[in-house]
């Protein structure tokens, strides 16, 4: 079966080992990989067949934005297996945002990525607002969603943004929340909302993945490994213990984000 990534983090060579460091301290666990490097998705990626890659960056400020923009450009130029999502940060202007989407777009970017725990911000505050109304239809938001220690990133606060913003595509990492699964009863019904499986199956057990993707559609999930969190052919061991059957698997493993992205 095809096999597509849906939610790596890659850095630059020179800061690679340091913010798959500064990573593992934040949510206080001992990273699978080394480093975030290019060389190093793709060579644990093989090892577990994936063919293709969604890749990302986060800036923790503004002025570091168009900056990692332009690393995503060159690799997913360099690479014709990655699929490249952009970076924004709310200390922008919104004349900033709409300026750097636009720039996106035009270079080959598939959508946004953002982590409001890393950058400090409500899904649902006023000052996120400028994404929703800069991006359109046809450019998901992929959002980090969800920690208990955190309240930036609730399902409840991403439930509240899909539903006024109905044209706007998002992805919930996470099964919709990392370590808030039992919260993901939210999404029901949110069309336009999507869901990824990382960061989640070395925790809940394969009958609680089972019953959230029942719950909230197999046409929804995307398979990714949160590189360099979690080694993808581990990664994916757990995925193949979840009770599905052989169509929905594919559509998890790549079929539902190649028809998002219409790739």
């Amino acid at each position: 079966m095809e096999i597509i990534d849906a939610h790596a983090h890659i850095y630059p060579e020179k800061i690679a080992e340091k913010a798959t460091v500064a990573i593992g301290n934040f949510y206080d666990i001992e990273m699978e990989m080394a480093a975030g490097t290019v060389d190093r998705l793709i060579e644990d990626g093989k090892q577990a067949g994936v063919t293709g890659y969604l890749v990302h960056s986060v800036a923790t400020t503004a002025h570091q934005v168009h900056a990692i923009n332009e690393f995503i450009k060159r690799e997913i130029d360099a690479h014709s297996e990655f699929i490249g999502f952009m970076t924004l940060h709310q200390d922008m202007t919104e004349e900033e945002v709409v300026s750097e989407v636009k720039w996106a777009k035009e270079n080959g970017f598939k959508g946004v990525k953002l982590h409001p725990d890393f950058q400090k911000f409500n899904i649902d505050d006023e000052v996120a607002e400028k994404f929703y109304r800069a991006v359109g239809e046809n450019f998901p938001i992929l959002f980090h969603t969800g920690d208990n220690r955190y309240e930036y990133s609730k399902p409840h606060r991403l439930a509240k943004v899909a539903k006024k913003y109905p044209l706007v595509t998002f992805i919930a990492a996470h099964f919709g929340g990392y370590r808030c699964w039992d919260d993901a009863y939210v999404y029901k019904g949110l069309k336009n909302v999507y869901f990824d499986t990382c960061s989640s199956l070395a925790f809940i057990t394969a009958e609680k993945a089972k019953s959230i993707i029942d719950m909230l559609g197999a046409e929804r999930f995307f398979f990714a490994t949160d590189f360099p969190m979690w080694d993808a052919k581990r990664e994916l061991e757990r995925f193949m213990q979840i009770p599905l059957t052989e169509k929905e698997r594919k559509m998890i493993l790549s079929g539902n984000i190649k028809k998002l992205l219409k790739l």
